[in-house]
């Protein structure tokens, strides 16, 4: 992937013929093994770190004009911490912490042209003061650029990087999800999902793609497209594919024949009408020992207008028997009305908006410090209720 990403574009072509080390981690363009001096006046080695802006897989213009470095604050010769080029005019009380620091410098106001502009300006300000130390000190050691063939994603995901949470955003990269149908509610799970670096995404669904399945999803399939009469997740897979690497089409139901599916899945959302299915795919996580997020909707038409409650409820290893107690088998009877696939894409997408944040704040990408087990929205008031906690 970074070795394609160099060969398209002049700037960071530039950048590796002219020999730095460069990476793109994260959706971040890095300049690795760069030479700077410490407060000590010992030559070191950082990176400097550059948020990396993108149209697909074509460089646009640098923003912003700032950067991160990591390793200790560089200085000059002397020692000295180069506050002109603090962001901020900040400079740490601690110049010899390890950690990513803020730089800012630019050309002129209207900033940089291109990649190279920015990266060699920054490292011939660093890297310059340790050469003055050590002649042979320099970030240009003619390295290639490193492929990245097991990026997920088809192409950079460079959101992490401008935001600067590609910390956090590594924490779900070992993720293996099921999604364990996929109609209104968990085809935006998937939509929320896919733009995560989870290792997979399974999804699991035996139905056909029908007509008010489109009012029901996100975005908006042809009329050609219908008349195909695609499965589900065939449709799905076929969008979203375009983005990420790891999602498997499985078109069936689960029953004792294919349970098999769930092997390695290591998290699970289950948006699913009850019945016996459910009731088999929550026995086989339960036994696998797998977490897993059920999701239900319940609608009533009264006087006129449309109300009822979204329910999201978290299983887990340490608390199976309250799941147990939210989570319904019984078959859905005509009274309710979502059962006639009424179009409510938007209450589809709010249950999925709280299962994916339920499961991102279990798997620490959030902030999680009440761990409820179980809430409900309603929609009459936006009354979000929280119940039970984890032991």
């Amino acid at each position: 992937m970074s070795a394609a990403l160099f060969n398209r574009n002049p700037d960071l072509r530039r950048l590796s013929d002219e020999g730095y080390k460069m990476r793109v981690e994260g959706g971040s363009l890095v300049m690795l093994d760069v030479p700077y001096v410490n407060a000590k006046r010992e030559v070191k080695l950082g990176k400097i770190i550059s948020p990396l802006c993108l149209a697909g897989d074509v460089t646009q213009k640098p923003e912003p004009h700032t950067v991160h470095f990591e390793g200790e604050f560089p200085c000059d010769a002397q020692g000295q911490p180069l506050k002109a080029i603090a962001a901020g005019s900040l400079v740490p009380h601690d110049v010899h912490a390890i950690a990513q620091h803020y730089l800012s410098t630019k050309p002129n106001e209207s900033g940089y042209t291109d990649y190279h502009q920015k990266m060699t300006t920054y490292a011939s300000i660093i890297a310059g003061h340790a050469a003055q130390i050590d002649g042979d000190a320099s970030p240009r050691k003619f390295w290639q650029p490193m492929d990245d063939e097991d990026n997920i994603f088809n192409y950079v995901e460079n959101a992490s990087g401008r935001a600067g949470i590609e910390e956090l955003t590594a924490r779900l990269s070992n993720e293996r999800l099921a999604i364990i149908g996929v109609g209104g509610t968990g085809s935006y799970v998937l939509d929320f999902v896919a733009k995560t670096p989870v290792r997979e995404i399974k999804l699991i669904d035996g139905d056909d793609f029908l007509q008010h399945n489109a009012f029901r999803a996100p975005g908006a399939p042809t009329l050609e497209q219908l008349r195909e009469v695609p499965k589900k997740v065939s449709y799905l897979h076929g969008i979203y594919s375009n983005m990420h690497r790891g999602i498997s089409a499985h078109a069936f139901e689960l029953n004792a024949g294919t349970l098999s599916v769930l092997q390695g899945v290591t998290f699970a959302f289950l948006c699913m009408d009850a019945g016996q299915g459910k009731r088999l795919a929550v026995e086989e996580l339960e036994r696998l020992g797998v977490p897993f997020i059920d999701v239900g909707m319940g609608l009533e038409l009264t006087d006129g207008t449309l109300g009822g409650i979204l329910r999201t409820t978290l299983s887990t290893p340490g608390s199976r028997a309250f799941a147990r107690q939210k989570i319904s088998f019984e078959e859905r009877t005509g009274e309710n009305i979502y059962a006639s696939n009424i179009q409510v894409a938007d209450l589809n997408a709010m249950n999925a908006v709280l299962a994916v944040i339920r499961w991102k704040r279990y798997r620490a990408f959030y902030r999680d410090l009440e761990g409820e087990l179980h809430s409900s929205f309603t929609i009459d008031g936006n009354m979000l209720l929280n119940g039970g906690a984890e032991c």
